[in-house]
C-alpha cells in the first residue's frame, strides 16, 4: 500500500457528536483532541510524513465566547497528557497559523512543544491554529511584495516559488474531511490543487486508526494524472 507522505484533515463534528449523545459541546471537542493522539500515532505508524490537521480556523473566533475559551485551553490539556508519549515515538509537533491572537499561556504551552520535540525526526504532526488560506496567501504576497520594493528579489516570482511564502510549502497528497460536510472551508487552498479529496460521514470524535487506513486503501485506488494522461 502506497503511503501519502502529506495528509490534512478538517477535524469535523465534535458539536454534532457530542449533541447527539445529550452532552456539552465542551465533550465533543475534549473527545476530539484525544483522537489527535490516536491518530498521530497511527500517521507516524503508517509512514506518513507530515499530518496536518484543522484545529482552529480564522473563522472559529465567530463562536461563543465559553466555547472559543474552552477551545484556547485544549492545547494545554493535550499536551499534558500526551506530550511524553510523542515523544517516545519520535513525532514533532509544529504548527501553522498566527498564534498571536490566543491567550499567552496557550502561546507558551504550544511553543514549548514545538521546541521540545524540534529534533525528532519521525512523523510532523503539524496543528493550524488561528489559520485561514486566505490569510496565508495575503501574507505571503505582502511578503513577496516587500521584498520587491526593498530591491531584494526581482518582480519574477514563480508558481514554484510560492509556495516558498506560505506557511506549508509541501503539496498535500490526501485531504480527508470528517462528519460529512463537503468543503474546504478555506483551508490549505493552494496546497491541494491536485490533492485527492475523501468525504466521510464519520465524526471526528469516531475517526480511528482503521477510519485512516480505510481512507489510505481508497487514495491507492485513486488515479493521479496531474491533468495528463496515463501510458
Amino acid at each position: 500500500m502506497k503511503i501519502p507522505e502529506t495528509v490534512a484533515i478538517i477535524m469535523d463534528g465534535n458539536g454534532r457528536w457530542a449533541k447527539k449523545r445529550g452532552l456539552p459541546r465542551s465533550a465533543g471537542h475534549k473527545k476530539g483532541a484525544d483522537m489527535i493522539r490516536e491518530i498521530g500515532l497511527a500517521a507516524n505508524e503508517l509512514g506518513i510524513k507530515k499530518c496536518i490537521l484543522y484545529a482552529f480556523s480564522t473563522e472559529n473566533w465567530k463562536r461563543p465566547e465559553d466555547e472559543v475559551g474552552y477551545l484556547c485551553k485544549l492545547p494545554g490539556m493535550f499536551f499534558d497528557r500526551y506530550m511524553k508519549e510523542l515523544m517516545a515515538n519520535n513525532i514533532r509537533v509544529t504548527f501553522i497559523g498566527e498564534l498571536e491572537r490566543f491567550p499567552s499561556d496557550t502561546q507558551k504551552v504550544i511553543q514549548k512543544a514545538v521546541q521540545l520535540s524540534q529534533n525528532n525526526t519521525g512523523l510532523n504532526l503539524c496543528l493550524a491554529i488561528n489559520y485561514g488560506a486566505r490569510r496565508e496567501m495575503v501574507l505571503g504576497i505582502q511578503k513577496y511584495a516587500q521584498q520587491v520594493k526593498e530591491q531584494k528579489r526581482e518582480n519574477d516570482l514563480t508558481i514554484e516559488e510560492f509556495s516558498d511564502y506560505l506557511f506549508v510549502k509541501e503539496e498535500v497528497d490526501l485531504m480527508i474531511r470528517t462528519s460529512g460536510e463537503v468543503r474546504l472551508s478555506n483551508f490549505l487552498l493552494w496546497q491541494v490543487a491536485y490533492s485527492e479529496f475523501i468525504f466521510t460521514p464519520v465524526p471526528w470524535p469516531e475517526f480511528d486508526r482503521q477510519c485512516l487506513i480505510d481512507c489510505i486503501k481508497e487514495f491507492n485506488e485513486r488515479d493521479r494524472r496531474y491533468g495528463g494522461l496515463n501510458s
